[in-house]
């Protein structure tokens, strides 16, 4: 029978609502120049990494309105808005969950697409460094989600097989990354990813409150 080995942890809209921070932050700028940017065409970016992504938004801004700030005060602005709407605390059980498991022993990691000058020092900021026994992050593998490679590193690193470990995902292409490695997937929609395609996942909640130790091994065993 499987054994619950370790959690795996995505970090942004798992760990920490950092994805409110990052469309708001692009949202207002572009209402202040009446230019809409819904939903529908903020989410599909969420879980993936683009290169230049920021590039491209202040772009698509550009050409679409005649009052579009200059590059450098849009980033400015941007960035102003990032850092105020960024939580002081990690995303709604993930605390407790973290300690939960860190008393029952089954270790804890971070596999996330953002790279580690993000991830590192936001998860000291919000108090949760401590719980990770390893962070794994986009810019340390060859492929980012939804390739694999971050879930089979972490689970290496840790040294566990990927079918004993749980992952906790927010989003379609980080759901994908968990189940080509071969992990059992809990998904935690987040309010920009609800329209993402989670049917990978073994298991949905609402929050990581409704997660326990008890349940997560309940989850694996039952396979």
């Amino acid at each position: 029978m499987p054994r619950l080995a370790a959690v795996v942890f995505d970090f942004d809209g798992i760990v920490l609502d950092s994805e409110t921070a990052e469309y708001e932050s692009h949202r207002q700028i572009y209402e202040r120049c009446g230019v809409p940017l819904t939903i529908a065409d903020w989410c599909d970016a969420i879980g993936v990494w683009t290169e230049g992504h920021g590039d491209k938004r202040f772009e698509t801004l550009c050409a679409c309105a005649r009052d579009a700030p200059p590059r450098e005060a849009y980033f400015a602005e941007r960035q102003r808005i990032f850092q105020r709407m960024l939580p002081p605390e990690p995303m709604r059980g993930i605390r407790e969950l973290l300690t939960a498991l860190d008393d029952a022993g089954i270790p804890a990691a971070i596999a996330s697409t953002s790279s580690a000058g993000w991830v590192v020092p936001e998860a000291d900021r919000i108090g949760v460094r401590r719980f990770f026994e390893v962070i794994v992050t986009g810019d340390e593998v060859r492929k980012r989600k939804p390739a694999p490679d971050v879930y089979l590193e972490a689970t290496r690193r840790l040294g566990v097989e990927p079918r004993d470990t749980i992952a906790i995902e927010d989003s379609g292409p980080g759901v994908a990354a968990a189940c080509a490695a071969g992990l059992t997937v809990v998904a935690i929609p987040h309010w920009l990813t609800k329209t993402h395609n989670l049917t990978g996942a073994h298991l949905q909640v609402a929050h990581a409150g409704e997660l326990s130790v008890e349940r997560l091994s309940w989850l694996m065993a039952d396979g």
